[in-house]
């Protein structure tokens, strides 16, 4: 649809903001799944819902004009227009992304056959209708527990045609035959998902030598550079969230931190084209390390009013809290059961279903400090606080085993 048949009609500011946030970080799933898959098909749906986001952000901009009657409306809903740009940012950078394999943009064969190492797999499957998932809940299924594998979202087609994502889908999600799965997990638990699911055997592609001698490095940078431009997406939420100064803090650094990687990666880029017979073949990854970068980039828009100390509009809170991921941040009470423990130890991504994305500790006089995407090493203690995200269900699991029943108060 061309932006000139989109006409102003009420629309809840709140619902718009949730869709296109849930929208966007399905959009990061599927367009890095079409350039590792080499699928046009995937990629294609990327520009459908790059589309989708267009209107979604021209409604959303049209409502807040017709809110704002003065100047402190204006003050409080510039940084509303902020969080729905970013997103939309987001997603042109998704479709960026998606471009390499719609346009046949160059990229070596090697690195899309290195990169599966060095990220989850990230695979889609369709329910056969034989399947034993076939009408069972998640829940039923247990997949997580039993493979590591999650799935991240579901494409359904209804009986008129229309299809739709839903993503993080919950344990009573049942699956239907038809239904399309976005795989998330290590490589074994997705070939038996996926080969369970669909009744075929899961063929991941086939390594090929690399045209040049340090791809590994490469391989390297673009993970490195995706993990913590997804991160600093998430944690930007969590700032506006909680209006969360030491939370925007950590993203500001993020981007600045993808910013120095995609500077040493355009510097190897460019060695890197002496030594390959066709330099045309790197320009797929210039474009995967600049649209990696942008959306980087759009994180901090999102947590920029925080960051500047402006309050967040109550409605940006609202909408994170009812999109399909929520975000919450628990104290940890020193007798609970994760007190003491590390992520690993507990299995806490296993139990729950949610992703500690974060953990705040006291330094004494030195104030807070943070330590952002930890791993299972990582140990929690009595006193921390931690930014999680994941199901509704999976929260109050997690809130049980953190000792905190109530969302902690920024």
């Amino acid at each position: 649809m061309d932006p000139q048949d989109v006409e102003y009609e009420p629309v809840s500011v709140k619902e718009v903001l949730a869709e296109m946030k849930d929208t966007a970080e399905l959009l990061i799933d599927l367009s890095y799944s079409a350039v590792l898959n080499g699928s046009d098909d995937i990629a294609r749906e990327v520009l459908e819902l790059e589309g989708r986001m267009d209107i979604l952000q021209l409604q959303g901009r049209m409502s807040l004009l017709m809110a704002s009657r003065s100047p402190e409306d204006a003050e409080q809903l510039a940084p509303v227009l902020g969080v729905m740009g970013a997103a939309e940012k987001i997603s042109n950078a998704a479709g960026d992304i998606a471009k390499i394999v719609i346009e046949d943009i160059g990229m070596p064969d090697a690195i899309r056959t290195a990169l599966p190492e060095a990220v989850e797999a990230l695979v889609r499957a369709t329910v056969d209708e034989g399947s034993a998932y076939a009408n069972r809940t998640l829940l039923d299924i247990n997949m997580e527990t039993e493979t590591g594998v999650r799935v991240i979202a579901i494409r359904r087609e209804s009986a008129t045609g229309k299809r739709r994502w839903l993503t993080n889908p919950g344990p009573d999600n049942e699956l239907q035959a038809g239904d399309s799965l976005l795989l998330r997990g290590p490589r074994d638990g997705v070939a038996t998902v996926y080969e369970a699911a669909t009744g075929d055997a899961y063929e991941p592609t086939v390594a090929v030598d690399p045209p040049i001698e340090d791809l590994e490095r490469a391989v390297d940078s673009i993970t490195l550079m995706k993990d913590m431009s997804e991160l600093a997406v998430d944690l930007a939420y969590g700032a506006v969230l909680f209006d969360s100064e030491g939370v925007a803090e950590e993203v500001k650094q993020l981007e600045a931190e993808v910013d120095a990687l995609k500077s040493r990666f355009e510097a190897w880029t460019l060695r890197a084209a002496s030594r390959v017979e066709d330099p045309v073949q790197l320009r797929g990854l210039v474009h995967l390390a600049s649209a990696t970068e942008v959306i980087s980039d759009a994180a901090l828009e999102i947590s920029e009013g925080v960051y500047r100390g402006i309050d967040a509009h109550p409605v940006v809170a609202a909408a994170v809290e009812e999109s399909d991921e929520v975000i919450v941040r628990l104290s940890v009470a020193a007798n609970a059961p994760l007190a003491g423990t590390t992520l690993g130890e507990e299995m806490v991504k296993t139990q729950t279903g949610m992703r500690v994305i974060a953990v705040r500790r006291g330094r004494d006089e030195d104030g807070d400090e943070w330590v952002v995407q930890p791993g299972p090493e990582t140990e929690l203690r009595g006193g921390d606080v931690i930014i999680a995200k994941g199901t509704r269900a999976g929260s109050e699991r997690l809130s049980e085993l953190v000792g905190d029943t109530r969302e902690f108060e920024a």
